[in-house]
């Protein structure tokens, strides 16, 4: 099989707010195709070094390396990067006034230049792949969180990113909701889309994820196959932080 190109590094990674350092001298990296899930309790920089990755929060020290090319924020076009990687949050952001497919075409008319007819297509087959090819014509405010959901995954697909980042995006949804948007990514995964999750779905890192990082106070404590770190960690605080939620 062939080497898998590396989609993310991040080498000696270190943010601080403030007195707070966030993130201590983090490295690591994705592969292409990978789904990489991180875990640890709320606090411990997870959907920091997400944001780091997206360059919505600026790194003070260390590298970002995106596809092989660090990026340097005052001087690289951080929006040009911010096509090649994605990013779904915990809360959905979609336009209110706007229904379903202009949420989801907005972008690609705009920063890719994209015909409408062509913008429309491409919108209309990413809503399928959602699940969601009967809401095009809906507003935001008749959906379920679920569903708004699903509207900002294929809204961040339509920019055709190469990478996709998940910052706990069923952490605002109704239990119930929860499986169908993870339903989605699961089916992303299958199709080879390089991931990186931040979640407390431990059954979602569990089934999917080629690797598991947990992190505590703002360092990866460990790293590995999940079910290495779910039946077997290493280390103490892996076990406890395992035994508090499982």
């Amino acid at each position: 099989m062939a080497e898998k190109g590396e989609m993310i590094r991040v080498e000696k990674l270190n943010k601080s707010f403030g007195d707070l350092h966030v993130l201590k001298d983090i490295d690591m990296e994705v592969k292409e195709s990978d789904v990489v899930v991180l875990i640890g309790a709320s606090g411990s920089g997870k959907s920091t070094l997400l944001r780091c990755m997206n360059f919505l929060e600026i790194k003070n020290s260390g590298k970002v390396i995106i596809e092989g090319k660090a990026v340097e924020p005052n001087k690289d076009n951080l929006n040009k990067v911010r096509q090649k990687v994605g990013m779904v949050f915990q809360h959905f952001n979609l336009f209110p006034h706007k229904s379903v497919l202009n949420n989801v075409i907005e972008a690609p008319m705009m920063v890719k230049k994209l015909k409408r007819a062509q913008a429309e297509k491409e919108g209309r087959e990413l809503l399928a792949k959602v699940g969601l090819a009967d809401k095009a014509d809906v507003y935001p405010n008749k959906l379920s969180g679920g569903q708004k959901q699903r509207v900002a995954i294929a809204r961040s697909l339509a920019m055709k990113p190469e990478i996709m980042l998940f910052d706990e995006p069923t952490s605002a949804l109704d239990p119930e909701l929860v499986g169908e948007v993870l339903s989605t990514m699961k089916e992303l995964a299958k199709e080879g889309m390089t991931m990186v999750v931040v979640t407390h779905e431990m059954g979602f890192a569990r089934e999917v994820a080629d690797r598991v990082v947990y992190m505590h106070d703002g360092k990866i404590v460990e790293k590995g196959k999940p079910a290495d770190i779910f039946n077997n960690p290493k280390e103490q605080r892996t076990q406890d932080f395992l035994s508090s939620i499982l």
